[in-house]
């Protein structure tokens, strides 16, 4: 099984913590040389120390906010004509929950920025690279929402069904390229994310966090979170060469959770 990505040239969304920064190193593992994407430089500059370079890989990273799309895209511009990117890793943090009965249209319109504009932006931006090297992989970080709406996350799983489609759509358009578009959809996993939301059903239930921690879990077949390496570990395998035939897929990795196919 060929899972080396030497000489391949990844570029990481949301790689300064949780599941971005766990892909950031699994990619580096295989090989890869990868660039950072995030907002902190300092966050960066401690995630960059932290990938592999046994290979003679050579990493980066860019400073940018996926809210300042102008910015975003001009960086990810410079560096495609310096590196041609043959791995996209699509993932930015989720936006706030609550009842979509509830939303504002300016957080459903942020949320579809940061999510599905920004991912069909930089998709464009590296096309290019990844049609001449007959070699391109895309991959989404999303949310199990796509296959079954998740409760009090109304804005998150409008915005997820949204990026799927585009995900779909593109994985029909660019497979004769030799790219492929997959989407990873995480279930519960021990992140900044998850805290969150723990605490936020703690404060509204009048609970403490550890017990509805345990409401989660037992919703989980492995009754437990994953770690954030363990949906990494699947993002890298559908960016190597063994994963060429693996194109337009959501592939749940949630400890068994969603309950439909």
């Amino acid at each position: 099984m060929n899972l080396s990505l030497h000489n391949k040239h990844a570029l990481v969304g949301g790689a300064s913590a949780g599941i971005g920064k766990a892909t950031a190193i699994e990619l580096a593992l295989l090989g890869a040389n990868v660039t950072l994407i995030a907002r902190t430089e300092s966050a960066l500059q401690t995630a960059l120390s932290e990938l592999d370079t046994t290979q003679g890989q050579q990493h980066g990273y860019l400073v940018a906010d996926y809210s300042n799309r102008t910015d975003l895209i001009e960086q990810v511009t410079a560096l495609v004509v310096q590196r041609p990117v043959h791995i996209l890793v699509n993932n930015t943090g989720g936006p706030p929950g609550g009842p979509l009965t509830d939303a504002k249209e300016s957080a459903l319109l942020e949320a579809y920025y940061n999510h599905l504009i920004c991912n069909h932006l930089l998709a464009q931006t590296v096309l290019a690279g990844m049609k001449d090297a007959g070699y391109g992989r895309i991959v989404n970080i999303i949310s199990t929402s796509v296959k079954e709406p998740l409760d009090n996350l109304g804005v998150s799983n409008t915005t997820r069904w949204a990026v799927a489609g585009w995900a779909k759509t593109w994985a029909n358009e660019v497979g004769q390229f030799g790219v492929t578009v997959n989407n990873v959809l995480p279930g519960y996993t021990s992140t900044g994310r998850l805290d969150e939301i723990v605490q936020k059903r703690a404060t509204a239930q009048n609970a403490e966090a550890a017990a509805i921690e345990q409401q989660f879990k037992a919703h989980v077949p492995l009754r437990r979170f994953a770690h954030p390496s363990e949906v990494a570990a699947a993002v890298a395998f559908l960016t190597t060469p063994a994963a060429a035939y693996i194109n337009g897929v959501n592939l749940p990795v949630d400890g068994g959770r969603t309950k439909s196919l």
